[in-house]
C-alpha cells in the first residue's frame, strides 16, 4: 500500500478544507478514448484469469473526472501536522478506541498472537482509516480506478488496481460489483488498496472468503498481516518522544538516517520522559517533522511498518500517537510550533455551531470541514480581522467567536 496515491478515506472526509483541487473542475469525458483504453485493459484482463465475458460486465461503467482533481490533494501532505492529528486523534477517538479493545478483546488476542502485533496499534489503525468503520468512503470503486486507469498521472499504477478489483470480483472474495471507497480505490475497514487485499487479506473467520468490507475478523487480521509482512517486530516499541540537545543539527533528522541507539546518545539524544532507550546497539532514526521547535521523536523499526501503510509521517504518527493514547498515554507532551492550534471534531462542531448562529449556511453540524465551512471562516476572519484570512479551522478563529467578538 506505500504509495502518496493511496487514500486515507477518514482523513480525507474530516480534514477536508475546501483545497484548490476539490474547487478544480473536472475535465471532460472523452468517450472515445476511454473506450479504447478499456479495450486496451481488456486484453490484460484476460492475461489475468478475469474471462472477457466478466471484464465486459464489470468494466461497464462510466468514467467520472472528478477523481482526477483529487490526485494532488492528499491532506496527509496539504495539512499542517498540528491540524491532521487534532482531527484523527482525539478524544472522542480515543474513547472509541478503548471501546473497541474492550468489545473484541478475545479476537485481537487471537491476532496478536498469531501475527505479533498489538491490539493498540492494530485498533489504531482501523479508528484513524475508518473510524472503525464508520467511514470508509462512498465512491465505487470500479468506477473510480476504471476512470485513473485511463486518465491523470499514474495510469499504469491505477490499471493495476483496477484489474486487482476486478480479480477480487470474479473470484468471489467481493460480491458486491457497487461496493464502494475512497476516490483512489482503497477500501474497507482498514482501507486496502486491491493489490494489497490480494496479497495480503486473510480469511480469519474461517468463512471461506477474504471479507475486509463486512468482516470485522478478516479486517483487523489482515490489518496485522500487513504490518507483520512489513516488517513488524513483536514486543517493540514504535519509537519515543524525545529531547533535542542545544544546537542539534536537524540535517541528521530523516526516517532513513539511521544510527545506533548508542551514537544518538553520544550526540546528546535523551527519552523527554526520562525512561530508558533500547539497547545501544539498536539502530533508530531521529525526527522532527514540525522542524527542531516542535516534538521530535526516535523511532525505530515499527515506525517503518505503521509508515509503509501509507508514505507519510503525518499518518505514522497519527496511527502511532493514537495505538500510545489506547494504552494510556498522553500524547506529545512538546507544542506544535503554532499560535493557532488544531481543533478536535467536537472544537469544529462547536466552531459550526457559532456559524450557523451567524448566519453561515454550511450544512450540517458534522465536524468534517468542506467549502462551505471554510468561507463561512474566511467570512468570520475578515470581519473580526484575524490573519491571515485563509478559511482554516484553528483555536484562534474557534476562541474568538465564543467570546463574541
Amino acid at each position: 500500500m506505500s504509495l502518496r496515491f493511496r487514500s486515507v478515506a477518514l482523513a480525507g472526509l474530516l480534514l477536508s478544507t475546501g483545497s484548490a483541487a476539490a474547487q478544480t473542475p473536472a475535465p471532460p469525458v472523452d468517450t472515445a478514448a476511454f473506450a479504447r483504453c478499456m479495450a486496451g485493459i481488456r486484453a490484460d484482463a484476460a492475461k489475468a484469469g478475469i474471462p472477457a465475458a466478466a471484464f465486459d460486465r464489470l468494466a461497464d461503467v462510466t468514467p467520472d473526472m472528478s477523481v482526477l482533481p483529487l490526485l494532488d490533494s492528499q491532506p496527509e501532505f496539504t495539512t499542517p501536522l498540528w491540524d491532521y492529528l487534532a482531527g484523527l486523534v482525539d478524544d472522542e477517538r480515543v474513547a472509541d478506541g478503548r471501546a473497541k479493545l474492550a468489545e473484541h478483546r478475545a479476537l485481537l488476542d487471537r491476532v496478536a498472537a498469531q501475527y505479533g502485533v498489538d491490539a493498540e496499534t492494530v485498533v489504531a489503525v482501523w479508528g484513524v482509516e475508518s473510524d472503525y468503520g464508520r467511514i470508509s468512503g462512498k465512491r465505487p470503486l470500479r468506477v473510480s480506478l476504471a476512470t485513473l486507469a485511463c486518465n491523470g498521472r499514474r495510469q499504469p499504477f491505477f490499471r493495476g488496481e483496477f484489474l486487482a478489483l476486478l480479480k477480487l470480483m470474479h473470484d468471489g472474495d467481493l460480491r458486491d460489483p457497487d461496493t464502494t471507497g475512497s476516490w483512489a480505490g482503497a477500501f474497507g475497514h482498514t482501507q486496502f488498496m486491491p493489490s494489497t487485499y490480494a496479497r495480503i487479506a486473510v480469511d480469519f473467520d474461517g468463512d471461506g472468503r477474504r471479507d475486509l468490507v463486512d468482516s470485522i475478523p478478516d479486517a483487523l487480521a489482515s490489518t496485522a498481516n500487513y504490518l507483520k509482512q512489513s516488517g513488524w517486530r513483536t514486543g517493540q516499541p514504535w519509537g519515543y518522544e524525545i529531547r533535542l540537545p542545544t544546537g542539534f543539527d536537524t540535517a541528521q533528522a530523516g526516517r532513513t538516517n539511521r544510527k545506533t541507539v548508542a551514537d544518538w546518545t553520544t550526540r546528546g539524544v535523551t527519552r523527554l520522559d526520562g525512561g530508558a532507550l533500547p539497547s545501544g546497539d539498536t539502530r533508530a532514526a531521529v525526527i522532527v517533522p514540525t522542524g527542531a521547535k516542535g516534538p521530535a521523536f526516535m523511532v525505530f523499526r515499527n515506525y517503518d511498518a505503521i509508515y509503509s501503510y501509507n508514505a507519510a509521517e503525518s499518518y505514522a504518527l497519527a496511527i502511532a500517537t493514537l495505538a500510545d493514547r489506547l494504552r494510556g498515554g498522553s500524547g506529545p507532551m512538546t507544542a506544535w510550533p503554532t499560535d493557532d492550534p488544531g481543533l478536535s471534531r467536537a472544537q469544529r462542531r462547536e466552531l459550526q455551531t457559532l456559524m450557523l448562529a451567524r448566519g453561515h449556511a454550511i450544512g450540517e453540524v458534522d465536524g468534517m470541514i468542506g467549502t462551505e465551512s471554510r468561507r463561512a471562516i474566511q467570512s468570520e476572519q475578515r470581519r473580526i480581522g484575524l490573519s491571515p484570512d485563509d478559511g482554516r479551522a484553528g483555536a484562534r478563529i474557534l476562541d474568538a467567536l465564543k467570546a463574541g467578538r
